[in-house]
């Protein structure tokens, strides 16, 4: 009887604890001192079995696969499509996030723009988030919403949480980050990459309009007649590091707009702006511009490529796709130089690089 006083105190203890299985098991140790100790094994097993199965981990997709999905969050639905390249699957790749203009899908814009073949050659995830109809029935992103132009809302919300998502399935990089877009997904790829920096390291806009005081779909429709609204008001926090494609021939997105990128980045205060332009011929034909603006400590904060006799089109994309120009400079290409060039700063190495400067 001692025994049994004794199990059952130590079991209501237990209880109290919130251990409900070890209370059960003293207790019943304590009417049956002879139980197994196998069965207290066998017990713990089982809930550890139970617990495992309720939180399965997800699968990382085969290499070489291209798989779509659906993805919800609190702030919306996207369709999505994710290439994984070829090559050993335990290595963790940087992802390109690749926003598709109007009237595309993710995988008209796949092909356009041949990222999947470069994330072949350079080992890189690619997610290309896909815009419904029920959203907009030309499928644009509706970048020019004040719903959709602030961090944790809307469209740049989702686009986020889908990102986050795409690098969990991919096991990806998470300091190798980045987003670029064409017309309609080229500002929401500026929108998105200003607002989540913390996510983003670099951002690729190509025939895109740069954030301003766009707050209608008729103010919107003017900045791309090249009527350039003001920009936005008193000083901006410093973008990502941004490339700018965009055709001097383009009569959908006003090739003016791509001015407005160096102006916003001047409203960052980012200090005195060093700056070259490199001349050149894409191999197909196409003459180009690119310009380059530096901090005075070398960091390369822009880059601006003018591509002469352009159209409204993904400059060097394939002719399978739609709005693109193969005689130009390949912008895709061109886009993963500035990417692969970029990662995120851990901690320490911020700390060591702000200890060094005077």
């Amino acid at each position: 009887m001692t025994d049994l006083l004794k199990a059952l105190m130590k079991a209501a203890g237990l209880a109290r604890k919130g251990r409900l299985l070890s209370a059960t098991i003293t207790a019943q140790k304590g009417f049956s001192p002879n139980l197994p100790k196998k069965r207290k094994t066998a017990a713990r097993a089982k809930v550890g079995h139970a617990r495992k199965a309720s939180t399965p981990s997800l699968a990382r997709p085969a290499p070489g696969s291209f798989i779509g999905g659906e993805f919800t969050c609190g702030h919306g639905t996207l369709s999505y499509r994710l290439y994984t390249p070829h090559g050993s699957s335990r290595r963790r790749m940087p992802l390109v996030v690749m926003l598709h203009g109007c009237s595309q899908s993710a995988l008209d814009f796949a092909i356009g723009t041949g990222m999947n073949r470069l994330a072949d050659e350079l080992g890189f995830i690619v997610l290309y988030p896909q815009q419904s109809q029920s959203a907009n029935l030309a499928r644009c992103w509706n970048w020019h919403s004040p719903d959709n132009q602030a961090r944790g809302r809307g469209e740049p919300a989702t686009i986020a949480a889908l990102t986050r998502h795409a690098m969990a399935l991919g096991r990806a990089n998470p300091a190798r980050i980045y987003i670029a877009g064409l017309s309609a997904g080229g500002a929401a790829a500026a929108i998105a990459g200003a607002a989540y920096p913390d996510l983003f390291v670099a951002i690729g806009v190509h025939s895109g309009v740069a954030q301003g005081q766009i707050r209608s779909l008729a103010a919107a429709l003017s900045a791309m007649r090249g009527r350039s609204a003001s920009g936005p008001s008193g000083t901006l926090k410093r973008p990502p590091p941004t490339i700018v494609f965009h055709g001097d021939q383009d009569r959908v997105v006003h090739p003016s707009n791509a001015s407005a990128f160096l102006a916003n980045l001047e409203r960052s205060k980012p200090g005195p702006l060093l700056s070259q332009a490199f001349p050149g011929t894409a191999p197909r034909g196409r003459d180009f511009t690119r310009k380059v603006y530096k901090a005075t400590s070398g960091e390369i904060l822009l880059e601006e490529w003018t591509v002469h006799g352009s159209g409204h089109g993904w400059s060097g994309g394939h002719a399978g796709g739609s709005y693109t120009d193969p005689a130009g400079p390949d912008a895709s290409r061109e886009m993963l130089r500035f990417f692969m060039a970029r990662r995120r700063r851990s901690r320490q190495q911020k700390e060591a690089g702000a200890a060094t400067t005077p």
